[in-house]
Protein backbone atom coordinates (compact mmCIF):
# COMPACT_ATOMS: atom_id res chain seq x y z
CA UNK A 1 0.00 0.00 0.00
CA UNK A 2 2.84 2.27 0.86
CA UNK A 3 4.35 2.25 -2.87
CA UNK A 4 1.00 2.56 -4.44
CA UNK A 5 1.14 5.69 -2.38
CA UNK A 6 4.66 6.77 -3.12
CA UNK A 7 4.16 6.09 -7.16
CA UNK A 8 1.20 8.92 -7.28
CA UNK A 9 0.65 11.38 -9.78
CA UNK A 10 4.16 13.39 -10.87
CA UNK A 11 4.91 16.58 -8.72
CA UNK A 12 3.00 19.25 -9.88
CA UNK A 13 4.76 21.90 -12.24
CA UNK A 14 6.33 24.70 -10.74
CA UNK A 15 4.38 28.33 -10.74
CA UNK A 16 5.58 31.73 -12.71
CA UNK A 17 3.58 34.19 -11.43
CA UNK A 18 3.29 37.52 -13.36
CA UNK A 19 1.84 39.84 -10.82
CA UNK A 20 1.24 43.23 -13.09
CA UNK A 21 -1.00 45.69 -14.83
CA UNK A 22 -1.82 45.81 -18.42
CA UNK A 23 1.28 46.28 -19.32
CA UNK A 24 1.47 42.62 -18.98
CA UNK A 25 -2.44 41.78 -19.13
CA UNK A 26 -2.09 41.63 -23.02
CA UNK A 27 -4.61 44.60 -23.23
CA UNK A 28 -5.74 45.45 -26.37
CA UNK A 29 -4.41 42.32 -27.84
CA UNK A 30 -5.33 38.69 -28.27
CA UNK A 31 -4.50 36.62 -24.88
CA UNK A 32 -2.57 34.43 -26.80
CA UNK A 33 -0.14 37.16 -28.56
CA UNK A 34 0.77 38.30 -24.94
CA UNK A 35 4.39 38.31 -23.64
CA UNK A 36 3.03 35.64 -20.52
CA UNK A 37 1.73 33.33 -23.08
CA UNK A 38 4.39 33.24 -25.16
CA UNK A 39 6.75 32.73 -22.18
CA UNK A 40 4.98 29.65 -21.40
CA UNK A 41 5.09 28.42 -24.98
CA UNK A 42 9.07 29.46 -24.71
CA UNK A 43 9.41 27.65 -21.34
CA UNK A 44 7.63 24.63 -22.88
CA UNK A 45 10.93 24.07 -24.66
CA UNK A 46 13.20 25.04 -22.17
CA UNK A 47 12.05 24.55 -19.27
CA UNK A 48 8.98 22.34 -18.86
CA UNK A 49 8.50 21.84 -15.69
CA UNK A 50 7.16 25.86 -15.04
CA UNK A 51 3.80 27.04 -15.26
CA UNK A 52 2.96 30.47 -15.85
CA UNK A 53 0.08 32.03 -14.23
CA UNK A 54 -0.74 35.56 -15.00
CA UNK A 55 -2.40 37.44 -12.36
CA UNK A 56 -1.93 40.84 -13.65
CA UNK A 57 -5.03 43.04 -14.45
CA UNK A 58 -5.19 46.57 -15.88
CA UNK A 59 -5.06 49.73 -14.46
CA UNK A 60 -3.35 47.95 -11.19
CA UNK A 61 -1.98 50.05 -9.31
CA UNK A 62 1.11 49.40 -6.56
CA UNK A 63 -1.56 49.93 -3.78
CA UNK A 64 -4.24 47.31 -5.64
CA UNK A 65 -1.04 45.18 -5.99
CA UNK A 66 -0.32 45.09 -1.99
CA UNK A 67 -4.01 44.19 -1.58
CA UNK A 68 -4.30 41.35 -3.76
CA UNK A 69 -0.23 39.84 -3.17
CA UNK A 70 -1.02 37.60 0.26
CA UNK A 71 -4.02 35.94 -1.35
CA UNK A 72 -2.28 35.65 -4.67
CA UNK A 73 0.93 33.91 -2.87
CA UNK A 74 -1.14 31.82 -1.10
CA UNK A 75 -3.51 30.86 -4.00
CA UNK A 76 -0.76 30.00 -6.96
CA UNK A 77 2.53 29.41 -4.27
CA UNK A 78 4.75 30.50 -7.14
CA UNK A 79 8.60 29.30 -7.27
CA UNK A 80 9.01 32.96 -9.09
CA UNK A 81 6.70 36.31 -8.49
CA UNK A 82 7.64 38.36 -12.16
CA UNK A 83 6.68 41.51 -10.53
CA UNK A 84 5.84 44.38 -12.70
CA UNK A 85 3.57 47.13 -11.27
CA UNK A 86 3.62 51.27 -10.92
CA UNK A 87 3.08 52.28 -14.44
CA UNK A 88 -0.32 53.42 -13.38
CA UNK A 89 1.33 55.00 -9.88
CA UNK A 90 3.64 57.04 -12.27
CA UNK A 91 0.29 58.05 -14.88
CA UNK A 92 -1.45 59.25 -11.85
CA UNK A 93 1.37 61.37 -10.11
CA UNK A 94 1.50 58.80 -7.01
CA UNK A 95 3.87 60.43 -4.59
CA UNK A 96 7.11 58.10 -5.01
CA UNK A 97 7.61 57.02 -1.68
CA UNK A 98 3.91 55.72 -1.95
CA UNK A 99 5.27 53.53 -4.78
CA UNK A 100 8.12 52.88 -3.02
CA UNK A 101 6.48 51.63 0.01
CA UNK A 102 4.10 49.10 -1.99
CA UNK A 103 6.63 47.78 -3.86
CA UNK A 104 8.79 47.24 -0.95
CA UNK A 105 5.87 45.75 0.81
CA UNK A 106 4.85 43.27 -2.34
CA UNK A 107 8.49 42.16 -2.71
CA UNK A 108 8.67 41.40 1.08
CA UNK A 109 5.74 39.38 0.86
CA UNK A 110 6.78 37.45 -2.06
CA UNK A 111 10.10 36.53 -0.48
CA UNK A 112 8.25 35.69 2.82
CA UNK A 113 6.31 33.22 0.86
CA UNK A 114 9.81 31.21 -0.51
CA UNK A 115 9.87 32.72 -4.12
CA UNK A 116 12.17 34.69 -6.20
CA UNK A 117 11.55 37.95 -7.60
CA UNK A 118 11.88 39.16 -10.91
CA UNK A 119 11.52 43.08 -10.56
CA UNK A 120 10.81 44.75 -14.40
CA UNK A 121 11.80 48.59 -14.32
CA UNK A 122 8.88 50.67 -16.02
CA UNK A 123 9.57 54.41 -17.32
CA UNK A 124 6.81 57.20 -18.01
CA UNK A 125 6.58 59.82 -20.50
CA UNK A 126 8.87 62.90 -19.86
CA UNK A 127 5.90 65.23 -19.36
CA UNK A 128 5.33 64.39 -16.03
CA UNK A 129 8.08 66.60 -15.35
CA UNK A 130 12.08 65.57 -15.93
CA UNK A 131 12.93 65.22 -12.04
CA UNK A 132 9.91 63.18 -11.35
CA UNK A 133 10.60 60.79 -14.69
CA UNK A 134 14.37 60.50 -13.49
CA UNK A 135 12.85 59.66 -10.19
CA UNK A 136 10.79 57.60 -11.05
CA UNK A 137 13.16 55.11 -13.47
CA UNK A 138 15.68 54.95 -10.32
CA UNK A 139 13.29 53.51 -7.94
CA UNK A 140 13.17 50.19 -9.52
CA UNK A 141 17.52 49.68 -9.83
CA UNK A 142 16.91 51.01 -5.84
CA UNK A 143 14.67 48.16 -5.44
CA UNK A 144 16.28 45.77 -7.20
CA UNK A 145 19.58 46.53 -5.00
CA UNK A 146 17.70 46.94 -1.40
CA UNK A 147 15.90 43.34 -1.98
CA UNK A 148 18.58 41.88 -4.00
CA UNK A 149 16.66 40.64 -6.61
CA UNK A 150 17.05 40.55 -10.77
CA UNK A 151 15.86 43.50 -12.25
CA UNK A 152 15.05 43.79 -16.14
CA UNK A 153 15.74 47.64 -16.51
CA UNK A 154 12.89 48.57 -19.06
CA UNK A 155 10.56 46.29 -19.72
CA UNK A 156 9.38 47.97 -23.13
CA UNK A 157 13.47 48.65 -23.86
CA UNK A 158 13.91 47.99 -28.04
CA UNK A 159 10.24 48.60 -28.98
CA UNK A 160 9.80 50.67 -31.55
CA UNK A 161 7.05 53.59 -32.14
CA UNK A 162 5.13 51.76 -34.24
CA UNK A 163 4.78 48.98 -32.31
CA UNK A 164 2.61 50.53 -29.58
CA UNK A 165 -1.35 50.79 -29.97
CA UNK A 166 -2.85 54.37 -30.44
CA UNK A 167 -2.81 55.69 -26.96
CA UNK A 168 1.03 55.44 -27.22
CA UNK A 169 1.48 53.51 -24.05
CA UNK A 170 0.61 50.12 -24.61
CA UNK A 171 2.51 47.93 -26.85
CA UNK A 172 0.73 46.12 -30.05
CA UNK A 173 1.17 42.26 -30.68
CA UNK A 174 4.10 42.55 -33.00
CA UNK A 175 6.08 44.12 -29.80
CA UNK A 176 5.74 41.00 -27.29
CA UNK A 177 8.24 38.87 -28.86
CA UNK A 178 10.61 41.71 -27.75
CA UNK A 179 9.20 42.30 -24.42
CA UNK A 180 9.87 38.58 -23.80
CA UNK A 181 13.42 38.78 -24.71
CA UNK A 182 14.00 41.44 -22.32
CA UNK A 183 12.35 39.53 -19.60
CA UNK A 184 13.63 36.51 -20.30
CA UNK A 185 17.48 36.92 -19.52
CA UNK A 186 16.98 37.83 -16.30
CA UNK A 187 14.25 35.54 -15.52
CA UNK A 188 16.61 32.01 -16.48
CA UNK A 189 19.18 32.33 -13.86
CA UNK A 190 15.99 32.06 -11.49
CA UNK A 191 14.92 28.83 -12.64
CA UNK A 192 15.92 25.59 -11.49
CA UNK A 193 16.97 23.34 -14.69
CA UNK A 194 15.08 19.92 -14.82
Amino acid sequence: MAALALSGPAQAANTILIFGDSLSAGYGIARDDSWGNLLQTSLRKTHPQYEVVNASISGETTAGGVRRIVKAMGEHRPAVVILELGANDGLRGTPLNETEKNLNNIIQQAKKANAKVLLLGIQIPPNYGQDYTKRFSALYPKMAKKHQVNLVGFMLKGIPPEQFQADNLHPNAAAQPQILRNVLPSLTPLLSVK
